[in-house]
């Protein structure tokens, strides 16, 4: 629904002329007419008492009239007449300024009382639950532009949008009903290109022979989402490659959030993935038979996640695995994750890690042909690939142009957000979100049902407050923060906007300000069919890979979270093949928390200011810091190459 400031009428002109009132001073002029006659007078006699009539000779004797005497009243009358005139026309004057002065009182109360309602009925539609958008792809109304699944609407079900944000939110409506004639700041979709274009990918250039893995097999089993499994794959690589082992092709663990029973063969191309590490190390399908009946756990080669610290260092693996694996000839990780430190590590060992992030694992042609039909529908081209495209959807990126087909249109640009709101995330944050206490309850329940360590903790140690952790921005932007956030830098009301995943805690009533203020939002949902997302239902790791792909491909991206692994890797995606054009917004969430700190009392003008300055200052190109990401930060020597520094 269009949120339009409603318009009064122009002041309209008054219906009597600047000359009606002229018509006052004629009844100032004598009933009889003027007689002046230069013959003989008629005679008449009047007395001392009598006053003669306007107009009329004055007798002096008897009865004859002077020329001079005829001559004085004629001026005299003549002189009272213009005075007259005068005196009617001041209060004519008077009377037109006086009125105009009360049609100006009037107009300023009115342009005042149409600015009050213009924003009551702005902060109304704010509030409406029952907001109904069209969708700018399909053309069909939808009571919301971002289905909800059901497992969200189990979660939050019937809540309101938080409070607290009413003044802020109808604040943002104002500034973009007004601000559609406005020119967007310049760098809104753009990175500062001369510094991020100089980096280019050079994971892939190898200066070692291969690796023949012959003190056994690693087996692995990856948790978490599609995500946190990759991070698992590339770092299981360098893993095999530092023990010099033969790679048992990755499994995925089964998760009670996730439910989801894709294997990596669901999701990534195997035969790509063996062959095109091949150079690295060695990978195999499947155990040799001898292997396959071991009892692992039995044996001591059964190794999880507690067994290991995280971001264990290279110096670990040699010393603690090397003796298992020499032992039993195989190891099994179960439920490895983020295991690996990113620093100190060897060079070559560091860039085999982009290379499996950025080369080697490539989607099935299944999530590519149904991404590259995303993107397409995105952009409203049929015929515009973007740069990443060729690196997400393979041969899917440039579709055959039909025959007597017309000049290519010029595709839209969208904005992606990743909102990560889901009820896990939220959970696991312990945070507050404006629910009171039914939200604290409810989240607390989650947690004992899929984060019991966390409640042990919670029981045990003295954990920092609600206040304190979004004060240190440990908190994930709400959606309402969000998009105050992308109103504040500038993105116009008619923005296209991808939003990453559906399962926002609160469902629909917490995306109101979201799909109020931004109409043309979606989802992945609202641009497929059902039946082109069938053969994805079910499988929440693909249907998070064409969330990935979207993001990624996006003319610019935007994070509610810097910690989520999706946006980790979609921003290192972009770096790595975007060449200085793919611009992300990375918010810098303490300093957001001290400016929505001041809700209550903050002007937009400064809430504009303050926000655009301090995500502005994420933009900065730097190389990876130390110990940081390769997979968010791959401007590095191990992952790319600075041509400024290339003599």
């Amino acid at each position: 629904m269009s949120l339009t400031a409603v318009q009064g009428p122009p002041e309209s002109e008054s219906e009597d002329g600047p000359d009606s009132d002229l018509g006052e001073p004629n009844a100032a002029w004598p009933s009889s007419s003027f007689h002046f006659r230069s013959g003989t007078p008629r005679s008449r006699h009047s007395s001392p008492g009598h006053s003669p009539r306007p107009g009329t000779g004055t007798g002096t004797g008897h009865g004859h009239t002077r020329f001079g005497d005829a001559d004085s009243q004629t001026t005299s009358f003549w002189g009272g007449l213009s005075a007259q005139w005068r005196s009617g026309t001041r209060k004519v004057e008077r009377a037109w300024y006086s009125k105009k002065r009360v049609k100006g009182i009037v107009g300023v109360i009115g342009l005042l009382v149409l600015y009050f309602v213009m924003n009551w009925v702005m902060l109304l539609r704010l509030q409406d639950h029952r907001l109904h958008s069209k969708s700018w792809f399909s053309g069909k109304s939808s009571s919301s532009p971002a289905p909800i699944s059901e497992k969200s609407k189990k979660y939050g079900k019937g809540k309101k949008p938080v409070k607290g944000y009413e003044r802020m939110l109808a604040f943002a409506a104002h500034a973009l009903a007004e601000g559609h004639s406005k020119p967007e700041p310049k760098d809104l979709w753009q990175e500062p290109f001369v510094p991020a274009s100089s980096w280019k990918p050079c994971a892939d250039q190898r200066s070692w022979e291969p690796n023949e893995g012959k003190n056994g097999y690693i087996m692995v089993t990856a948790n978490g989402g599609m995500n946190q499994q990759r991070v698992a794959v590339c770092n299981i690589v360098v893993i095999a490659r530092l023990l010099n082992a033969t790679l048992v092709v990755p499994k995925f663990l089964y998760s009670s959030i996730w439910r989801d029973v894709s294997q990596f063969s669901d999701i990534y191309q195997e035969d790509h993935f063996i062959n095109y590490l091949s150079p690295d190390i060695r990978i195999v399908k499947e155990l040799p038979k001898e292997l396959q009946s071991l009892n692992l756990e039995a044996i001591g080669s059964l190794v999880t996640d507690a067994d290991i610290p995280k971001e264990a260092k290279p110096s670990f693996y040699l010393k603690n695995i090397t003796p298992i694996l020499l032992k039993n000839g195989v190891v099994h990780f179960l439920g490895f994750g983020n295991r690996l430190a990113f620093d100190p590590i060897p060079f070559q060992l560091q860039r085999l890690r982009c290379r499996c992030n950025f080369h080697s694992l490539q989607f099935v042609p299944k999530i590519q042909k149904m991404g590259a039909l995303l993107l397409q529908r995105l952009r409203h081209s049929e015929s515009h690939a973007g740069p990443l495209d060729h690196y997400l959807v393979g041969p899917y990126a440039a579709p055959i142009k039909k025959e007597n087909e017309g000049p290519a249109k010029k595709a839209s640009k969208y904005l992606a957000l990743h909102l990560r709101f889901e009820i896990d995330m939220v959970a696991h944050s312990l945070c507050e979100f404006g629910g009171g206490d039914a939200e604290q309850k409810e989240l607390e329940a989650f947690r004992q049902i899929h984060f019991p360590a966390l409640v042990l903790l919670q029981n045990t140690t003295r954990l920092p407050t609600p206040a304190v952790l979004r004060s240190e921005g440990l908190c994930p932007l709400s959606p309402e923060e969000a998009v105050l956030m992308l109103a504040a830098l500038g993105f116009k009301r008619k923005t296209h906007i991808f939003v990453a995943g559906s399962q926002i805690y609160g469902g629909r009533s917490r995306m109101i300000a979201l799909t109020s203020l931004y109409p043309k939002l979606v989802t992945k949902e609202n641009l497929l069919s059902p039946a082109e997302l069938e053969p994805f239902k079910n499988f929440k790791s693909q249907l998070a890979a064409l969330d990935f792909i979207a993001c990624t491909a996006a003319d610019a991206f935007a994070m509610t979270d810097s910690g989520s692994q999706l946006s980790s890797l979609v921003t290192g995606f972009r770096i790595y093949y975007g060449g200085g054009i793919t611009p992300t917004i990375r918010p810098n969430k303490r300093r957001l928390a001290s400016i929505f700190s001041k809700k209550s009392s903050i002007e937009w003008r400064v809430f504009e200011q303050r926000v655009r300055k301090a995500v502005r200052q994420t933009k900065h190109v730097q190389p990876r810091p130390r110990a940081r990401s390769v997979y968010r930060y791959p401007r590095c020597d191990e992952c790319m190459c600075n041509m400024t520094l290339v003599i």
